[in-house]
């Protein structure tokens, strides 16, 4: 590993706490980092306009990996640099493989399982309104429901809706609790529809983009635009959407609540989210 010249995080789960937020220490080295010539990237499965106040806040804080990779802004310019947007071929399919599943009651458990969406056009994400009034039903903690009650502009008729912006979409996301019948749905949408990517940052998320999009094509995008090496690069991450960025990156390391293929993949493992675990690394880093 050469020295860190940048640093890939992730946000949720991972550079902020358990509450969503930036705590002293972390934002501490993250400012000692960008002073002494460390590039940071953001690397999130958020969209633009769902990325918290106190990471955009940071000088420094430059590019960021938005939608998995779908998009990658310049967030001092504003500038779009990089979009994936799904087919309308696929977007279709996607929506024909949930609506049959939905009709027909395909469930292998033959439970009902809740199922919702939401989309992201240009930075916006927009979700199912049931999904939006009561996010809990559908699988997400209730730690999460402020932020997705606070991004999310709710859609009565989300299907309806998607299929109207078929050609402009970032990313489709498939809210349904973690389970058997999400893995299931994973497998058939991966066999069924081309042309994508498919990934979960948290547990009742199934978040599928273009076939090119992804956190590891999108971060090689900006090394090469800044002229930084891959050996050059630490990566943080936590989830399943963050294996190929830790496995891409010269040292990869995963929180200690990380789920098992994030920790596998990585190089290393550090504390968790709630203990400062990113911040702890830095400083080992600006230590020399």
């Amino acid at each position: 590993m050469s020295r860190v010249k940048c640093i890939a995080l992730d946000l949720d789960g991972t550079t902020l706490n358990s509450s969503g937020e930036l705590s002293i220490r972390t934002e501490a080295a993250l400012l000692k980092a960008a002073s002494q010539g460390i590039e940071i990237i953001v690397a999130s499965g958020r969209s633009l306009a769902s990325l918290p106040v106190c990471i955009r806040r940071i000088p420094g804080i430059r590019y960021a990996v938005t939608s998995n990779g779908a998009a990658v802004y310049d967030l001092l310019s504003g500038e779009l640099l990089r979009a994936y947007r799904m087919t309308a071929e696929s977007v279709e399919a996607v929506l024909a493989v949930t609506e049959r599943a939905l009709v027909v009651g395909t469930w292998a458990s033959g439970e009902s399982v809740p199922l919702a969406y939401e989309t992201f056009i240009k930075g916006v994400p927009y979700a199912q309104a049931s999904y939006v009034a009561d996010p809990v039903r559908y699988g997400a903690a209730e730690r999460a429901i402020s932020y997705i009650q606070r991004t999310r502009r709710p859609v009565e008729d989300i299907r309806a809706f998607i299929r109207k912006h078929k050609e402009r979409l970032d990313c489709i996301d498939v809210v349904i609790p973690e389970g058997e019948e999400k893995q299931r749905l994973w497998k058939v949408l991966e066999k069924e529809v081309e042309d994508i990517y498919i990934t979960s940052s948290v547990p009742q998320l199934l978040e599928i983009a273009y076939k090119e999009a992804g956190k590891a094509p999108a971060v090689q995008f900006l090394l090469e635009r800044l002229g930084i090496s891959r050996c050059e690069l630490a990566a943080f991450g936590d989830g399943d959407n963050d294996c190929a960025l830790l496995e891409y990156a010269g040292l990869g390391i995963a929180v200690e609540n990380a789920c098992k293929s994030c920790l596998a993949a990585a190089d290393r493992v550090t504390a968790s989210n709630d203990k400062d675990g990113v911040a702890i690394e830095i400083e080992k880093f600006l230590e020399g």
